[in-house]
């Protein structure tokens, strides 16, 4: 059983490891020789790319963080999954009842690791783009309605953070109304009042009305979006 433990243990590393990959960073740093950290609104993740660095890096950026949040869930199911495990797995356990669970932790850690990375002193997104791609390894469905939500609300407001948070308040519902497991609720939950309390700083220009519309840039930096 300790072994068991310790290799599961092993799978929120690597998931968190995954999370924490610095894309938005690096993709700074490589591009233009600067620390996205210090622009914008101080966030490392693909919106602020987009203002940064422009429409390209900002997809690629994207695109990569949502497949961090993918990669954490699928290498959990594969091991879950796998003949190799077989030998490994205490006599009296049930995989098919613990995968869900370590789902749920593996996408819990990779979005820490993508707002927390260990490569930036802890800083960095706020998981937007890393949480879809959890839901979407989840249940596609999930995954598919919360980026309904997003791009209805942006359509209408223009303004990323209330369309990130709209979809964030509508994954619970969703997991509900498609039946996920208990332990998928958990993470709807969990996850999506994580990533609206990384929007703090948002929600403060929101009610500044100083929030900027889909394609406007923040005039200065804001060092709170790291806290």
């Amino acid at each position: 059983m300790a072994l068991w433990l310790t290799l599961n243990a092993l799978l929120i590393l690597l998931a968190y490891l995954l999370g924490s990959l610095a894309t938005g960073y690096w993709a700074g740093r490589w591009l233009k020789g600067i620390d996205i950290r210090e622009h914008g609104s101080g966030s490392t993740g693909a919106t602020n790319v987009l203002r940064t660095l422009g429409t390209g890096p900002g997809v690629v950026v994207l695109l990569i963080d949502v497949l961090k949040g993918v990669g954490a869930i699928a290498l959990v199911t594969w091991f879950y999954t796998t003949d190799l495990i077989q030998p490994l797995i205490p006599g009296t356990l049930n995989p098919a009842t613990w995968l869900p669970w370590m789902v749920t932790l593996a996408g819990i850690a990779a979005l820490l690791g993508h707002s927390k990375s260990i490569f930036l002193n802890f800083t960095g997104g706020k998981s937007v783009a890393t949480s879809l791609g959890v839901l979407l390894a989840m249940s596609w469905l999930v995954g598919v309605g919360t980026f309904a939500v997003f791009l209805l609300v942006l359509a209408i407001t223009r303004i990323v953070s209330i369309s990130s948070m709209s979809g964030a308040i509508a994954v619970p519902g969703l997991m509900l109304a498609t039946h996920q497991p208990l332990p998928y609720v958990l993470f709807g939950l969990a996850g999506g009042l994580y990533v609206i309390l990384r929007h703090r700083a948002n929600i403060q220009r929101l009610l500044q009305g100083t929030e900027p519309r889909l394609g406007q840039k923040l005039p200065e930096p804001d060092s709170s979006a790291q806290s």
